[in-house]
C-alpha cells in the first residue's frame, strides 16, 4: 500500500510538471509578443510607415494561435488542482483561490473583451479604438502574469496567514501581505523580462531567417533590428534582475541556493567557491568532479568574502530538494543566458559598424538562439519549482500531504494520455505557427481603416 502512494504521488507531480512545462512556454511567448504588437502599432500611428503595420499583421496571425493553445493549456491545469490535489487546494484554497479568481476577474475578462477587437476589426473599428483593443490585451497579459505570479510566489514565500483549526491556511489581516509577498516583486520583474526576451530572440530568429534568404526584405530588417535592440538592452537587465532575485531566495530559502550551488557543507566562515560544473551525489552528499573558483560563490551569493554560508548539510535529509536537478537546471538557464548576452553583444557591434544585415554568421547565430528563450524560462521553472520541494506551501505543506487519495494506475493513465494528445494538439499548433513564421513578410498597402 506504501509504494502504491508513493507511486501515485510520483505520477501526480509528473503529470503537473508536463502541463505546465507545455503551458509555461506559450505565456511566455504571448505576453512578450502582445507588447511587441503594441509597440508596432504605436509605431504605424506615429509614423505612419507601413513596414510596422505590415508587421503587425504579420504576428497577429502568430499571437492568435500562440494566445489559444496557452489557454487550452491552461485550463488542463487548473482540473488537476480538484482531481489529483485536492488536498492541497483544500487547505491552500482560501488564501490562493482569491487570488485566482482575480485574475480570471480582471486579466482574462480583459483580454477576452478585446481580443476580437484585436484580431477580427483592424479594418473595421478606427485606429485609435484598435490600438486600444491591443494595449487591453497587452495589459491583460501582464495583468494574468502579476496575480498567477503572486499565487506562485506566495507558496514559495508563504506570509500573512493564520491556520484554523481545521488545518486551512485562512488570510490575515491585510491582503496586501500575501499579494506582495517577499519573493514576489523579484520573482515578477525577473519573469516577465524572461518573456519579453523569449519573444525578441524567437522575433530576432525569424528576421535573422529571411535575411538570409534576403538581406533586402524591409520587414526582415525591422523586426531583426528591434529584436537585436532588445537583446542587448534588456539581457544585461536580466542579469541584475536574476542576481537581485537569487538574494532574496538566498534569505528565504536557503536549501534552495544550497542545491543550486551544489554545496552540500555549510561555510560557517563564507569564502565559499563557485562550483561551475559536477555532478552532485545525494547519497554520498559531495559534488563529485567538481570545477571550482575559489571564493566566488561567496561574492556572488552574499556580495562578501566572509558571510556564513548554508549548505545542505544544515538541513534534514527529507527537506533538501533534488541537488542534481536544481544545479543543472540553473546552470543550462544561466548558460543560455551568456549566450543572449554576446549575441546582444555580437549585434550591438554589427550596428556600430553599420553592418547589422550584411553578418550573415550573426545571422546564423540569431537563428540558432531562436529557442534559447524557451529553453531559458523551462529550465528557470524547474529550478524554482523543484528547487521549493519537498512542499508545496515552503516549510508548511509537504507535497507527499498535497496529493488526493488516488490510485497509481489511474494517474499513469491519465498521464499516458495527456501525453498523447498534448504533442498531437500542440506540435500541431506549434508546426502551424512555425509554418506562419517560415513566409517571409510582404510589403502589403498599408492598412486605412
Amino acid at each position: 500500500m506504501m509504494i502504491e502512494q508513493e507511486w501515485a504521488i510520483i505520477l501526480a507531480r509528473a503529470q503537473f510538471a508536463f502541463t505546465v512545462s507545455f503551458h509555461f512556454l506559450f505565456p511566455a511567448f504571448s505576453i512578450g509578443l502582445a507588447s511587441f504588437l503594441a509597440v508596432l502599432e504605436g509605431l504605424w500611428l506615429k509614423t505612419g510607415k507601413g513596414v510596422y503595420a505590415n508587421l503587425y499583421r504579420y504576428w497577429l496571425k502568430i499571437f492568435a494561435v500562440v494566445f489559444a493553445m496557452g489557454v487550452v493549456s491552461g485550463i488542463v491545469m487548473s482540473y488537476q488542482f480538484g482531481t489529483n490535489w485536492s488536498v492541497f487546494s483544500d487547505k491552500a484554497g482560501p488564501v490562493i483561490g482569491p487570488l485566482m479568481a482575480y485574475e480570471v476577474l480582471t486579466a482574462f475578462f480583459l483580454e477576452a473583451g478585446f481580443l476580437g477587437v484585436m484580431l477580427f476589426g483592424i479594418n473595421k473599428v478606427g485606429r485609435k479604438l484598435h490600438f486600444v483593443a491591443t494595449l487591453a490585451v497587452a495589459i491583460g497579459t501582464f495583468i494574468s502574469a502579476f496575480w498567477i505570479l503572486s499565487v506562485n510566489s506566495w507558496m514559495q514565500t508563504p506570509v500573512g496567514y493564520e491556520i484554523a483549526a481545521n488545518g486551512q491556511f485562512m488570510p490575515g489581516d491585510s491582503w496586501w501581505t500575501i499579494i506582495f509577498n517577499p519573493s514576489f516583486p523579484f520573482r515578477l520583474v525577473h519573469t516577465l523580462l524572461a518573456a519579453y526576451l523569449t519573444t525578441a530572440f524567437a522575433v530576432g530568429a525569424v528576421g535573422a531567417w529571411h535575411l538570409l534568404k534576403d538581406k533586402a526584405n524591409p520587414g526582415a530588417r525591422k523586426m531583426f533590428s528591434m529584436a537585436m535592440w532588445m537583446a542587448l538592452l534588456v539581457t544585461p537587465i536580466q542579469l541584475f534582475a536574476g542576481d537581485a532575485h537569487g538574494l532574496n531566495t538566498l534569505a528565504h530559502q536557503p536549501a534552495k541556493i544550497a542545491a543550486i550551488e551544489g554545496h552540500f557543507e555549510s561555510f560557517p566562515d563564507g569564502r565559499a567557491p563557485l562550483i561551475l560544473f559536477g555532478m552532485p551525489d545525494e547519497a554520498t552528499s559531495t559534488t563529485n568532479y567538481a570545477v571550482e573558483i575559489p571564493l566566488l560563490g561567496s561574492l556572488i551569493l552574499t556580495h562578501s568574502l566572509d558571510t556564513p554560508l548554508l549548505g545542505l548539510d544544515a538541513f534534514p535529509k527529507d527537506e533538501r530538494p533534488p541537488a542534481a536537478i536544481v544545479f543543472w537546471s540553473f546552470r543550462i538557464m544561466v548558460g543560455v543566458g551568456m549566450l543572449m548576452l554576446i549575441t546582444g553583444l555580437w549585434s550591438g557591434l554589427a550596428r556600430l559598424k553599420g553592418r547589422l544585415f550584411e553578418w550573415p554568421w550573426l545571422h546564423r547565430a540569431a537563428v540558432a538562439m531562436g529557442p534559447a528563450g524557451f529553453l531559458a524560462v523551462l529550465c528557470g521553472w524547474i529550478t524554482t519549482e523543484v528547487g521549493r520541494q519537498p512542499y508545496t506551501v515552503y516549510g508548511l505543506l509537504r507535497t507527499a500531504d498535497s496529493v488526493s487519495g488516488l490510485r497509481a494506475d489511474a494517474v499513469g493513465y491519465s498521464l499516458m494520455g495527456f501525453v498523447i494528445v498534448y504533442f498531437f494538439v500542440f506540435g500541431a499548433g506549434t508546426f502551424y505557427a512555425l509554418r506562419l513564421m517560415s513566409r517571409a513578410p510582404e510589403d502589403h498597402v498599408d492598412i486605412s481603416q
